[in-house]
């Protein structure tokens, strides 16, 4: 059984209100994700200012 079929059954059999806390989660985890890529290209961005500006111009 793959993992996506495993995850679909064992989402089948939870209640109402516990799938509504998996949904919740898996936005959480993709928020979390977006913060993360957001800081390292801030970081990127902030270790390569000055070449940026160069190119800028």
């Amino acid at each position: 059984m793959s993992l996506a079929e495993r995850f679909l059954k064992e989402f089948d059999e939870l209640p109402e209100e516990k799938k509504k806390v998996v949904i919740d989660f898996i936005e959480l985890l993709k928020m979390k994700d977006r913060n993360e890529l957001g800081t390292l290209m801030d970081t990127i961005i902030k270790e390569n200012q000055q070449a940026l500006k160069e190119l800028s111009q």
